[in-house]
């Protein structure tokens, strides 16, 4: 039995599941991370604010930026121990419309473009090749409504099969407020998570050095706010929904 785990970037799955993951695999579960938004811009054209957040990470242009943060998120699944699979659609500061111009170009915290209608479709066809009948899915709630992990998550719904959803790093830290709107209804599974896993998850988190000083809101050491995020269960928890 594979647990899949539904990445809307290069870095969701590992922040938000990191110990988890890591557990899981020493245990000999078979684990996957299946990064969406991983493909590079077919053109070299930024908008501003694509060319502002690749300051943010302290980037060059569109294809070195995505071809080293697909190298930062090998790294990090070779820490974790889990395989890794990137498809290619573009994340959506490289997003345009038919006429060149950017879908989302001020903020990444938007409802998704009526330009995005079909993506959750076509992501879903994308997974569904490589799905096993047995397959554990877990997938983004998608706090903090990024876009894109909206886009995820109802991508993985349309797959019609049961899922698991896991908390938004650092979403959950930079906006609590979010979680208990999102999660209503739902029932939620505690995991333990070992120190030598939150050391893990840590050590995942650190291959993403681009952008690790910008997780959190006003800056912030991340490794000390998964500490703690991880002290006040002693572990992890994913929802399912409903409330049987």
């Amino acid at each position: 039995m594979r647990w899949i785990y539904i990445s809307p970037h290069f870095d969701d799955a590992a922040l938000s599941c990191g110990g988890l993951i890591w557990e899981q695999a020493r245990q000999g579960t078979p684990v996957q991370i299946w990064t969406v938004f991983a493909g590079g811009p077919l053109s070299g054209t930024l908008s501003d604010f694509a060319r502002a957040t690749h300051s943010l990470w302290g980037t060059g242009d569109a294809r070195e930026t995505v071809a080293m943060r697909q190298a930062e998120d090998r790294e990090a699944a070779a820490r974790l121990g889990a395989g890794l699979v990137h498809f290619d659609f573009l994340d959506c500061i490289y997003r345009l419309s038919r006429r060149g111009l950017p879908l989302y170009p001020e903020t990444v915290f938007a409802p998704p473009h009526p330009a995005d209608r079909g993506l959750p479709k076509r992501i879903a066809r994308a997974l569904r090749p490589g799905l096993l009948v047995g397959d554990v899915l877990v997938c983004p709630l998608a706090l903090g409504g990024h876009v894109d992990h909206v886009l995820a998550r109802r991508a993985a719904e349309s797959l019609r099969r049961p899922l698991r959803y896991f908390a938004d790093v650092p979403y959950i830290l930079n906006y609590p407020e979010t979680f208990e709107p999102v999660t209503a209804g739902m029932r939620a599974e505690h995991f333990d998570v070992s120190k030598a896993g939150v050391r893990a998850w840590k050590a995942a988190v650190a291959a993403y050095a681009s952008q690790t000083a910008s997780l959190l809101s006003g800056g912030g050491d991340i490794y000390g706010a998964l500490h703690a995020y991880w002290l006040r269960g002693g572990g992890l928890q994913l929802w399912h929904p409903g409330t049987t």
